[in-house]
């Protein structure tokens, strides 16, 4: 039989350990929530153009950001879309790398107000892989998206006239998003 403190030991231990996987899991599994849920604006990814075009009509805004030592220029090529709810919208962003070298980028993305965030579908999108530019090099961007309109069925959704498509670009070194230190 072992000792109380061996046993406590061991106890500790195995905490310890939970705790790290859990640490381990808790990025992935937040990651699988947000777009299961459309928590915090997180989009979602729709296989094919909606079945259902409404005449409620949604003006979506479009927002370009690169992250501090990112140094791509990235901007919107319209600065909003009207379209009707179910309809497919096809928008633009330009970006272009100024410097000597080649960078890889990623983009991060979100949609304000953060509730339509799960209403927002995504059937293309430059933000699904990772984007290389050489020196010099420009390229366009697109995005083919749609708003559900299964949002119709959501009263708290009713007052939803605008939507902000968000779009923040990061630098990827081997394989890893590089973020400037603050």
């Amino acid at each position: 039989m072992l000792s109380r403190n061996v046993r406590t030991a061991l106890m500790c231990a195995a905490g310890v350990a939970g705790m790290i996987g859990m640490s381990y899991a808790a990025v992935p599994l937040y990651d699988a929530f947000c777009r299961v849920t459309g928590f915090g604006g997180t989009t979602q990814r729709a296989e094919k153009e909606a079945d259902t075009v409404l005449e409620r009509a949604v003006t979506v805004r479009f927002d370009a950001n690169t992250a501090r030592g990112m140094s791509w220029s990235f901007a919107p090529q319209q600065v909003s879309q009207t379209l009707k709810v179910g309809e497919t919208g096809l928008a633009f962003y330009k970006a272009s790398n100024p410097t000597g070298r080649p960078i890889m980028g990623t983009a991060t993305f979100n949609v304000s107000p953060a509730k339509a965030g799960v209403y927002f579908k995504k059937i293309e999108c430059f933000c699904f892989q990772e984007q290389i530019l050489n020196p010099g090099e420009s390229m366009d961007m697109p995005v083919t998206y749609y708003v559900d309109p299964s949002i119709a069925e959501n009263p708290y959704l009713d007052d939803v006239a605008t939507i902000t498509l968000s779009y923040t670009f990061f630098e990827v070194e081997d394989g890893e998003m590089k973020l400037a230190s603050r």
